[in-house]
């Protein structure tokens, strides 16, 4: 991919949600964010159902969403609800799937877990972190294909991070079965994985009308630090002496780290545009090397990582049917 071909945006990495979505009518679409309650999540939501969508915030505690719920309760062009959706148990998974009916215009797996300090497995036998991450959003996509190909066109979102970077998928142990676990190895492949599963729905669903593109919200304080201790939080720099929470000058608000998930997820102007990484409203350009700083890993996106990544998660599924 050569630099000509990124595709970009007028907007800067300081603009908001609403500001990415100022003039769009989303009136009639249906969309899901998962992990849709707090974070940048909510203001995913915000901007979306702000701009006539009709949203799902699936989440494993709905009465989590209830505050975000009641926001959109009066009539207007947008409504939100909420529904129970635990990406780390197929079976939830399964449930979700099978109470959607009729069309999916967009999907934003936005939910995730970070550096989870041990080694966590979900009931299928995967690390909670990939397995929560990648395969939860793996099933729920897969299981929500006939609804996007019904919706015509539609659009796959996946939030992934710039840890991808110095962490290619490892196919030989995904899940630290024979090497020494470590929590941001485990995130980084995650990550990885993320950005493969957009590459691979783009491989495969293009004729059905479906979408997919992955992203780096950048830096924000939210939820998703929860498993990080103080002591690794002061280390980031984001944690002073005090025990109070530190909005470094890169840092973005909720509302700006939501801003290129709805530009993918629903503005025209990445209509179209499908495989591809984003940041700061940006299309990002691939790089090579472990010591890379910005971009996005030639290993997240090859194709050929991306089809056995698919092949991996499809036997998981079918494994699981069968037994």
């Amino acid at each position: 991919m050569t630099d000509r071909s990124r595709v970009s945006t007028p907007f800067t990495a300081r603009a908001t949600a609403a500001e990415v979505l100022d003039g769009v009518d989303l009136t009639g679409r249906r969309m899901i964010v998962t992990g849709g309650a707090s974070g940048i999540g909510a203001e995913t939501v915000r901007a979306l159902a702000g701009a006539g969508a009709e949203l799902t915030v699936a989440t494993r505690d709905p009465a989590s969403a209830d505050a975000l719920v009641a926001e959109f309760a009066a009539p207007g062009p947008g409504t939100v609800r909420a529904a129970a959706l635990d990406l780390a148990d197929l079976a939830s998974v399964d449930a979700f799937v099978a109470a959607w009916t009729g069309p999916l215009h967009a999907l934003v797996a936005n939910a995730g877990i970070m550096a989870l300090p041990t080694r966590q497995l979900t009931a299928e036998g995967w690390e909670l972190q990939l397995g929560t991450n990648y395969l939860g959003h793996f099933a729920l996509a897969s299981g929500l294909h006939p609804n996007l190909r019904a919706a015509g066109t539609a659009r796959v979102v996946v939030v992934s991070s710039g840890a991808h970077l110095a962490e290619a998928f490892d196919f030989d142990d995904p899940q630290f079965e024979r090497q020494p676990y470590d929590p941001w190895s485990a995130y980084g492949r995650s990550k990885t994985a993320d950005v493969l599963l957009a590459v691979g729905i783009a491989r495969r669903w293009a004729a059905d009308g479906v979408t997919a593109n992955a992203l780096n919200p950048g830096y924000i304080n939210t939820n998703l630090q929860r498993h990080l201790d103080d002591d690794a939080l002061r280390a980031f720099g984001v944690l002073d002496e005090a025990g109070n929470r530190i909005d470094l000058p890169y840092y973005k608000t909720p509302a700006q780290g939501a801003a290129t998930t709805v530009l993918l997820a629903a503005s025209p102007l990445v209509e179209g545009v499908t495989g591809r990484y984003f940041e700061d409203n940006q299309e990002l350009e691939v790089v090579a090397g472990p010591d890379a700083t910005g971009g996005v890993g030639a290993h997240a996106v090859d194709p050929a990582a991306a089809d056995r990544l698919w092949a991996y998660a499809a036997q998981a599924l079918a494994s699981r049917d069968r037994g």
